[in-house]
């Protein structure tokens, strides 16, 4: 018997991510102030790849 595929109860809505930089200058994380992947003139919060993963698995579902 087929039983239905389950999906995730607390799936996270894509958000599309600003541009990346073709070149420096980056902006600066704004956690621990390396260079991140994104140009200096992305307005809103930048997060080098490192913060960008530790903040996904803060705010990720835990069930």
């Amino acid at each position: 018997m087929n039983e239905p595929a389950h999906e995730p109860s607390c799936a996270a809505p894509a958000v599309p991510a600003p541009g990346t930089a073709e070149g420096p200058p980056y902006a600066e994380c704004v956690l621990c102030r390396k260079p991140t992947e994104y140009a200096e003139s992305v307005k809103g919060i930048t997060l080098c790849p490192v913060c960008e993963w530790q903040e996904a698995q803060r705010t990720a579902c835990s069930g």
